[in-house]
């Protein structure tokens, strides 16, 4: 099991930290430590959801920074954050294909925005084009 830890960008960083935000903790290290059953289950959940949340009980922070280092080197995954007894672990699964996002479209500022009055003055241009029939009344224009 012991791989190289995987590494990622800063902004790779960022945007997993983003996606965990919601996630809640999928394991839980309690007073036994990393047995060989809990690393069988976080690789087990890093095969299924790259992306996990990790719950450590009654340690101190730095054996949390020592059980994450033997933990990223042991399944060759990669820290995103560490706030108090959370950690966010991160490995890549060749295996996932992931779905490409949609093409975002055109910003809505490419576009030139009509002003109240410009949208008016269009609506009025069409009302005049049309032709005048009997029973309905053409919308009135400004003059």
């Amino acid at each position: 099991m012991n791989t190289l830890p995987a590494t990622i960008t800063t902004a790779q960083r960022r945007t997993l930290r983003a996606q965990a935000h919601a996630l809640d903790p999928v394991v839980s290290i309690s007073q036994k430590g990393l047995t060989e059953t809990v690393l069988k289950e976080i690789d087990r959940s890093l095969t299924a959801h790259q992306l996990i949340k990790i719950r450590v009980y009654a340690t101190e922070r730095e054996q949390r920074e020592a059980l994450l280092v033997e933990l990223c080197g042991a399944l060759g995954a990669a820290l995103v954050q560490h706030i108090g007894h959370l950690l966010v672990v991160w490995r890549e699964n060749p295996a996932v294909v992931e779905v490409a996002a949609p093409a975002k479209p055109a910003s809505h500022r490419a576009r030139p925005k009509l002003t109240k009055k410009a949208a008016a003055a269009k609506t009025d241009k069409v009302a005049r084009s049309r032709k005048i029939t009997l029973g309905k009344p053409r919308r009135p224009t400004r003059t």
